[in-house]
């Protein structure tokens, strides 16, 4: 069994790509410490960022006790995940066929459940100009999106399953924070039983609850909703 003795570094924002993170570490307990990134004022632009961060977003991960005792370092939370899941030989599956299934779904998530309910995000709460063709496509999408999740989870459950992939997975990990913000995205959940079941049994976990505990200085607490400085970094950026 692969042990962890030096503490991986976590490069995060409290966002839900930085939660799948300390929701991992938490389910795996392991020793980390969270090096903040105040993606409000530009943290993520700096050089030293870059260097483990190319694509300059949150989160990343340095671990000391990487491939061949090496150090590594990690960027895009899909990646990471795969990574300690692979490493410790957890919440992956144990068969080919289990982790096709879970690439699936973390695929689904990386690739559309969280892009696409980001641009909801945006156009509905932080553009400056509503365009309604915009709210109307992201907000449909996102519908479609939760709909594609609660029948996955009801099939799931009918073959005895609690879980989106199966067992308990880094697919689960990744989708859930994300999911947390359903209202956001013009979302009731009542329309959607099984996924709302789901998501509550998700954060009933310990392991879950410890990561939502974790908080930042308030310096780090920047609304992109009404701070101008925030706006001009974070988005329309080339």
């Amino acid at each position: 069994m692969t042990t962890q003795t030096l503490p991986i570094d976590l490069y995060y924002a409290a966002t839900p790509n930085g939660r799948k993170i300390t929701i991992m570490l938490e389910e795996l307990e392991l020793p980390y410490g969270i090096y903040p990134i105040n993606i409000g004022r530009g943290d993520q632009f700096k050089p030293d960022f870059l260097a483990i961060s190319p694509n300059n977003k949150i989160p990343a991960i340095v671990d000391p006790e990487g491939p061949e005792g090496k150090p590594i370092s990690i960027f895009e939370s899909g990646a990471i995940l795969k990574y300690l899941a692979e490493k410790f030989g957890r919440f992956y599956g144990t068969t080919w066929r289990e982790k096709v299934k879970i690439d699936e779904w973390l695929f689904w998530q990386v690739g559309g459940f969280g892009p696409m309910l980001g641009q909801n995000n945006h156009f509905s709460r932080y553009a400056p100009e509503k365009v309604p063709y915009a709210i109307k496509r992201y907000m449909d999408e996102s519908h479609r999106l939760y709909r594609v999740l609660d029948t996955q989870l009801q099939a799931q459950k009918a073959a005895g399953k609690d879980f989106v992939a199966g067992d308990y997975s880094i697919a689960d990990i990744a989708i859930y924070d994300w999911s947390r913000g359903s209202d956001n995205h013009g979302i009731d959940i009542a329309e959607f039983p099984t996924f709302a079941d789901w998501r509550q049994r998700v954060t009933d976990r310990p392991a879950v609850q410890r990561a939502l505990g974790i908080t930042l200085d308030s310096s780090q607490n920047i609304s992109a909703a009404t701070d101008k400085e925030a706006q001009r970094i974070m988005f329309n950026q080339r």
